[in-house]
């Protein structure tokens, strides 16, 4: 990894600089992306712009900048689009600061030494470069503006291409498809790249990435992949498997691994009635502690899934003493922080969470026993 720090005139930053919807965010004579694919998706407003330019005009230094080097003459924004951005925003007029003494001052009623001073000023910048991993190790430690990047905002950053604009398009973008389709099944904040993250895991997994960052391993494979059209049709299978298999809708429904569910169980055939009946049923049960895991247990059969309600101090204490201490698998003698509570009649057999089905075992009996 080369990490080179120099000093950028404003000046020079300004060179060139457009700010065009349709064909992005440039500056530096050109050769600054300002605002590449990756790059989050909020801006200043205008007390933070006008607290950048304030603290250029008094000479004061800003947070250090950094750019990624693409090629020897191109470079993208990693850190610092939203300074940058005030920056040229103050030249180009779009806003102003106030002076206790003059007024509103605009870029272009400053006096011609007030204007030298904000061209002539010195950006810090380190120019980023290397292997793709070697930029990701780079990116996680540094500090963006006081917050850092969440992890999947920095593998945006590494693994720049066609692949992540498209999938961004998809994912990222405020009413975008994905939420349009599945927000009712999906947690996190499409800005902050929840969706995209999920999604990627679910990919990496379906396609057997067994590495220990298979989300990493998942994009530098389609990196250079001229959409995320593959990534769309997927999550697409996911949404439409869950909604068909799942009749009603339940808040309970938010945030589950459906990926995960999907690639185990969606080539099986489902009594949906029969499903929303049992799932009904369970619901209503208030041994089940975690309702969320009623999904996936209708489809597992595994009590593994399900959270059912524990036997309290008082009523491990009472089976303990009537029980001697003795537990009553292997009939020898334990202290009570040795043993766990089960219960007598199992959950599948109607049995619950009272003092009169409550019997204590030793922790290897318990766990050897199973059930509920």
């Amino acid at each position: 990894m080369n990490i080179e720090l120099k000093s950028i005139k404003i000046g020079d930053l300004l060179q060139g600089y457009i700010n065009d919807p349709c064909n992005g965010v440039y500056a530096y004579g050109g050769k600054l992306n300002v605002r590449p694919p990756y790059q989050r998706e909020f801006r200043y407003d205008t007390k933070q712009q006008q607290a950048v330019v304030e603290t250029i005009m008094k000479g004061f230094p800003l947070n250090t900048m950094y750019w990624s080097v693409v090629d020897g003459n191109r470079f993208e924004m990693i850190d610092g689009q939203q300074r940058t951005l005030s920056i040229c925003g103050f030249y180009q007029h779009e806003f102003n600061i106030v002076d206790k003494d003059r007024g509103v001052l605009y870029f272009g009623n400053l006096t011609k030494e007030e204007k030298d001073k904000f061209l002539d000023y010195e950006l810090t910048v380190y120019f980023c470069s290397g292997t793709d991993k070697e930029k990701l190790d780079w990116f996680r430690v540094i500090n963006i503006a006081g917050e850092k990047l969440l992890d999947q905002e920095l593998r945006n950053a590494v693994y720049v291409g066609p692949f992540v604009s498209d999938a961004r398009r998809y994912f990222s973008k405020n009413q975008c498809a994905a939420y349009k389709v599945g927000s009712d099944y999906m947690t996190g904040k499409l800005e902050e790249q929840a969706y995209l993250q999920t999604i990627l895991g679910w990919a990496a997994r379906h396609d057997g990435i067994t590495e220990a960052s298979p989300i990493d391993k998942y994009m530098a494979l389609h990196q250079h992949d001229p959409n995320a059209s593959k990534l769309w049709a997927y999550y697409m299978q996911v949404m439409t498997w869950v909604k068909s298999t799942f009749s009603v809708y339940r808040r309970e429904m938010k945030g589950l691994d459906w990926g995960a569910m999907f690639d185990e169980f969606g080539n099986n055939m489902y009594d949906t009635d029969k499903l929303e009946e049992e799932i009904k049923r369970l619901m209503g049960d208030d041994e089940i502690m975690r309702k969320s895991g009623i999904y996936r247990y209708v489809l597992s059969g595994d009590l593994r899934d399900l959270n059912f309600r524990t036997f309290g101090n008082r009523m491990k204490r009472q089976a303990y003493e009537r029980q001697n201490g003795i537990c009553i698998i292997c009939g020898k003698h334990f202290e009570i922080e040795e043993m766990e509570a089960d219960h007598i009649k199992p959950w599948r057999e109607g049995g619950t969470t009272v003092p009169e089905n409550c019997q204590m075992l030793c922790r290897q009996c318990n766990r050897t026993k199973g059930g509920k």
